[in-house]
């Protein structure tokens, strides 16, 4: 299928495809990646690949970021070979609860609300919904609550680092031409 220059808003539907396509197989390699890296701990990771879902955020919308964080983590999850194992529950949890305080302080804050802030509160909610689920599904004890600031503050760290990183890519993404308004190309 081709898309037609004609029509502005077909090229806005193919141009999002297009991005949202890319963002997602950046991601997966991203997290593949990060899974070959070494861990300090168990379920520490940098993220990295979260920096995508904040691109689809802030250069689309919410639904964008819901659609890159699902599809990175399934397919991830299918290329690590560990989907519906634990860590793929756990990763689930932590991603669903991220994006959900990422597009909902979004929705609430607006422009108020830079990359930084929602890669932050989207890590504190990511290391939030890991202890969770590992709570409910791995370590039954309450134990693992004396854990909770280490993974907090190891998520502020990484999520701030994330932030700017992300902060950097969508400013050089967002003056791409394909993300220029059709009139300005026209005249």
């Amino acid at each position: 299928m081709t898309c037609s220059a004609v029509d502005p808003q077909e090229l806005a539907r193919c141009r999002r495809g297009v991005f949202l396509a890319l963002f997602t197989a950046l991601a997966v390699v991203l997290n593949v990646f990060e899974f070959l890296l070494p861990s300090p701990a168990p379920w520490f990771r940098l993220g990295f690949a979260n920096i995508l879902t904040l691109c689809a955020l802030y250069l689309f919308d919410g639904r964008a970021a819901w659609t890159v964080s699902i599809a990175r983590i399934l397919v991830g999850s299918l290329i690590i070979g560990n989907l519906f194992a634990p860590g793929f529950f756990l990763a689930l949890t932590g991603g669903v609860l991220a994006v959900a305080l990422m597009t909902g302080a979004r929705v609430l804050a607006g422009e108020r609300l830079g990359p930084v802030g929602a890669s932050a509160l989207g890590a504190v909610g990511h290391a939030l919904g890991q202890l969770l689920m590992a709570r409910w599904l791995l370590v039954q004890h309450d134990g693992l609550w004396l854990l909770l600031p280490f993974f907090l503050a190891f998520a502020l760290v990484t999520g701030v680092l994330n932030g700017l990183i992300a902060a950097l890519v969508i400013e050089k993404v967002a003056t791409h031409p394909a993300f220029a308004s059709p009139r300005r190309t026209q005249a």
